[in-house]
């Protein structure tokens, strides 16, 4: 089974389009036959699309580490697989391991944190997996404006801004990652 890592908020925020989003997406991946790969938390947007994917049947993995296990985030007790890691960084190899894709949602500094580390790994080689933004509401439209400002100023290579595949709607999103 394929596998989409998504990066989302511990909380859910306070638009109900986001929320709504992540449902969609755990929709779209049921019906792809697509497997979740999150944080293992069972907190935020990463529970609510780990709650709609379960229902539907889908698989859900999580990985989390052991201190948000046990002292913030609390580990989600109903997942398809679990596995607790000792730091941050092995979370996040973890997450890219065991996934085809990867994908941020709506989320603060953790999700970006953990979205821009795999798209620097991809850039750097250490996989090819793609990479995406579900754009609920214009919520990445100034990451997006950086990208290019920093393209523009000779930061960031064109080739890594045209490879993030974004879009507003599951499905597209989905399509253009490949899947």
């Amino acid at each position: 089974m394929k596998r989409v890592c998504v990066y989302g908020g511990s909380r859910t925020g306070s638009r109900p389009a986001y929320g709504v989003a992540a449902r969609s997406l755990a929709r779209a991946l049921a019906a792809r036959g697509l497997g979740l790969v999150n944080g293992g938390g069972c907190v935020g947007l990463m529970d609510v699309m780990a709650n709609e994917l379960l229902a539907l049947g889908g698989e859900v993995t999580g990985v989390i580490p052991t201190f948000l296990a046990e002292e913030r985030e609390r580990a989600h007790g109903g997942l398809t697989e679990l596995h607790v890691v000792a730091t941050m960084h092995q979370r996040k190899a973890r997450m890219i391991e065991l996934s085809d894709a990867l994908v941020a949602v709506p989320g603060g500094v953790g999700t970006l944190d953990e979205f821009y580390e795999a798209v620097t790994w991809r850039v750097l080689g250490l996989h090819d997996k793609p990479c995406g933004l579900l754009n609920v509401e214009g919520y990445f439209d100034a990451q997006l404006a950086f990208l290019e400002r920093a393209v523009a100023d000779g930061f960031v290579d064109a080739r890594t801004r045209s490879d993030l595949a974004v879009a507003a709607r599951s499905d597209e999103l989905l399509d253009r990652l490949g899947l």
